[in-house]
């Protein structure tokens, strides 16, 4: 289906000088993803992942400023748009504590997107990026994230897209399919968790350091608020409020009731959620399920084989996977 974007009196746009996530320039260090990790996109460092399609010799996608649009609640959300504007819609979603940018600029999603010919839609979810960041751990339910994503759509004008989403975003996806299986034509969904996003984060420990500084003594709590901090115009304490909101009911993902759509799962060899993600994926009809090669939950959207994959699978039509 194709967008026929037109102006909305709730797109507003908002220019934001500079570099939104004030990072260095491109070559010398990019912050990637994380559902989100960051990773370090120097030769050097790409080199050691043994992935060097994203070196600094090819040029950068460029980060257009934010357009803004509202949630069902009053909340500000940062969409941002490449590509033709008649063109097949993918909208792309990032993972917890990671931003557009992170997830989808900096590791080469975009720029192959827009190569293959599709217009990229993207959001910062409420939270994250340059999005309103609540601090009421209720403001963050499953349905409120969906919502938001629907919002998306609307204000751009969008009947149903591909969609591409990474662990919270690919969490996000699955029930952006299932509840409102017209926006999506086929999915895909990256290092997705069989149970509750953050569901291991220690909460307490987190708000402890995050209020009083006191360190933080479980090991997968520290990578999280570790992760959290190095991604620029993150808050903290929104994130723990997003974390606490994700253990209420509609967190999980019910295997009895998955999409019906074309969904390609891939999750990281080395993901510690490979085995469940894959048991997840046999529950879809129409699903698929590769391993992403060498990678752990944190570097696998920098993946080129991920990449390659991905553009396969969206480029198929039909109901065939």
């Amino acid at each position: 289906m194709r967008s026929t974007p037109r102006p909305s009196a709730r797109l507003i746009s908002r220019a934001v000088g500079g570099n939104l996530c004030g990072l260095s320039a491109w070559g010398e260090r990019t912050w990637g993803p994380f559902a989100g990790a960051l990773v370090h996109l120097s030769a050097r460092a790409r080199e050691q992942n043994g992935d060097m399609d994203a070196v600094a010799s090819i040029p950068r996608t460029e980060m257009p400023p934010p357009s803004y649009i509202m949630s069902a609640e009053g909340y500000q959300l940062a969409t941002y748009a490449w590509g033709e504007p008649d063109a097949d819609p993918v909208l792309c979603v990032h993972g917890f504590a990671s931003s557009c940018r992170d997830n989808w600029v900096e590791t080469g999603w975009v720029r192959m997107l827009t190569a293959a010919g599709y217009r990229v839609i993207g959001v910062d979810q409420r939270g994250h990026g340059a999005s309103d960041k609540p601090d009421d751990p209720v403001a963050y339910s499953m349905s409120a994230f969906v919502s938001d994503l629907i919002a998306v759509l609307d204000t751009y004008l969008v009947d149903d897209v591909r969609y591409v989403g990474y662990s919270l975003g690919a969490r996000v996806g699955w029930q952006l399919a299932v509840d409102a299986p017209e926006h999506v034509s086929r999915a895909v969904l990256g290092g997705i968790p069989d149970g509750r996003p953050l569901g291991r984060l220690r909460i307490e420990q987190a708000r402890a350091y995050a209020e009083k500084g006191i360190p933080v003594e479980d090991p997968v709590t520290q990578n999280y608020v570790k992760l959290a901090e190095r991604v620029p115009d993150n808050d903290l304490r929104a994130l723990i409020a997003l974390a606490e909101g994700m253990r209420f009911g509609d967190a999980d993902p019910d295997p009895e009731r998955p999409p019906r759509q074309p969904v390609l799962f891939a999750t990281g060899t080395e993901d510690a959620i490979l085995e469940r993600s894959r048991a997840l994926a046999a529950t879809a009809p129409n699903g698929r399920f590769i391993e992403i090669p060498g990678r752990h939950h944190f570097n696998a959207p920098g993946s080129r084989a991920f990449r390659d994959a991905a553009a396969e699978f969206l480029a198929a039509e039909g109901a065939g996977v």
